[in-house]
């Protein structure tokens, strides 16, 4: 007598599968949420094992038990090669986010370089498709490995440099002496690193070109990682300057521009070395760092540019070894120069025509005026400095600014050819309210305290004209202190409403 629908195995199997796949689907379901949410990286594996293993797996028991075919069939075996690829790549992903995907940089898992754990899921993949073809579809894995022994001699001499690249690669990089990202300097080449894959390193140059070196020829050649041990570098070269000029000033002079050039740090300080005297010049080391290699070549343009300037300021000359430069102050051709830039500025401002009008006392007053250079984003003066001088601009621009609560520059003004600047600070006696930077080549003429003074006592009306341009700046600066505090109450009481909310 035959049995009952419910007594048959199929019917089992099918009503256990039809119960139990949902059931495993929506637990896996709540599991892989709960682990998200944790941000545990095993929760990528649980939805693989939900997505593709499972419904795979209950696919294959389906048409084994319930439909009953065959173990030999070909369907059966095409879903079963299925199912051990789903169950080999969970498994790789399993093993990737236990042991690498939460592995700290100091520890031993952190430091397995990416090439090689590629060459170790290779392996994996290979050894997975050897049971495949053993188990599902039995292949013979003695002549299969046979003739893979025979097939790979070939293969090796015929690819012996790729391959030789393959194991430089992995024997270099186990150590991970650099990194994506970093700056190197291989041989006479200097690029950063944008990828390390099988066979090479690929850096690109600071032109945009693309190297690619092979591992085989990396691990001959000394490499020079300027951003390891770590980011910060030191750049240095050498300066020449006049021989009569003292030493102490050209140091001084040097690590004050250095300090003053954007992205050279303050801590370590710039180092300035006297390096070598001869007949006609003194020659000096200037070393300094900066935060990353990458920015090297725009900071050290940067410097150089304003070492000029300051040179210039300071009454610093060049060498040059077939003859020696005169000073600025003892070349009668730059004291007639002065002497007419200093007139023409005078008589260019309605303040100072009283003063240019004195002829037989211009020529004294100019002797004490400094003819002075400088370049764009040089800071003249900056706000909390003393005063010291008056600045009458001839050539060029140049912006007031005031720094805010945030600690952000904020313009009051801007400045050019036939104005002045200074005066705040040097006739208040206190510490300068605004920052002066340049934003065009600035050319001045620079008026010292003794200087300025004797020009009020021949044109008394001189002081009170100024005192005008005082006052007008000074409500031009409470205006914007003003707008800055306007804008910081909105600010902290938009942050308090959204807080409340």
């Amino acid at each position: 007598m035959s049995k009952v629908i419910w007594q048959n195995d199929w019917f089992i199997w099918a009503i256990a599968l039809g119960i139990g796949f949902p059931l495993l689907v929506i637990i896996l379901t709540e599991i892989t949420h709960r682990l998200q949410r944790r941000g545990q990286p095993i929760a990528v594996t649980l939805r693989l094992v939900r997505n593709r293993v499972l419904p795979v797996l209950v696919f294959l028991l389906f048409i084994q038990n319930v439909v009953e075919l065959d173990l030999d069939n070909n369907v059966v075996k095409l879903v079963e090669t299925l199912l051990w690829i789903f169950v080999i790549d969970a498994s790789l992903s399993l093993i990737n986010s236990v042991l690498f995907e939460a592995a700290g940089e100091n520890t031993w898992r952190g430091r397995i370089p990416k090439l090689l754990l590629d060459l170790s899921r290779f392996f994996l993949v290979a050894l997975g498709a050897a049971i495949v073809l053993s188990k599902v579809w039995g292949a013979d894995l003695a002549g299969l490995a046979t003739a893979l022994g025979v097939g790979s001699i070939v293969i090796g001499l015929a690819l012996q440099d790729s391959l030789g690249s393959v194991f430089s690669g992995v024997a270099l990089l186990f150590a991970r002496p650099f990194e994506v990202g970093d700056w190197l300097q291989i041989g006479d080449k200097v690029g950063q690193v944008i990828d390390m894959n099988w066979r090479a390193v690929h850096l690109v140059t600071r032109d945009g070109d693309m190297i690619i070196i092979p591992h085989r020829v990396l691990g001959g050649e000394i490499v020079l990682n300027y951003s390891k041990p770590k980011p910060i570098h030191v750049e240095t070269f050498r300066i020449d300057f006049d021989s009569d000029d003292p030493p102490n000033l050209i140091k001084q002079v040097l690590k004050e521009t250095a300090l003053a050039t954007e992205g050279i740090l303050s801590d370590p300080s710039p180092e300035i070395r006297t390096m070598e005297y001869n007949d006609y010049r003194g020659n000096y080391e200037v070393k300094f760092s900066i935060e990353d290699y990458k920015d090297a070549p725009r900071i050290r343009e940067q410097l150089m540019t304003r070492i000029w300037y300051a040179a210039q300021r300071n009454n610093l000359g060049p060498t040059i070894p077939i003859y020696r430069l005169r000073k600025l102050d003892s070349d009668p051709n730059q004291a007639d120069s002065t002497l007419t830039k200093f007139t023409e500025s005078l008589k260019s401002m309605p303040v100072f025509v009283p003063v240019a009008k004195q002829q037989k006392n211009l020529e004294n007053l100019s002797k004490g005026a400094v003819l002075q250079h400088f370049g764009v984003g040089e800071t003249v003066i900056r706000q909390g400095d003393p005063g010291h001088a008056l600045y009458i601009i001839i050539a060029g621009k140049a912006v007031l600014n005031l720094k805010d609560s945030y600690g952000e520059q904020q313009e009051v003004m801007t400045l050019s050819s036939g104005e002045f600047f200074g005066e705040m600070a040097l006739f208040s006696g206190k510490p300068s309210s605004v920052s002066v930077t340049v934003v065009e080549d600035l050319q001045t003429i620079a008026l010292y305290s003794d200087l300025v003074n004797q020009m009020i006592e021949s044109t008394p009306s001189l002081a009170r004209e100024i005192g005008q341009i005082i006052e007008a700046r000074r409500k031009a600066i409470d205006e914007v202190k003003q707008a800055n505090l306007a804008s910081s109450l909105a600010s902290s009481n938009g942050a308090e409403l959204s807080s409340q909310g």
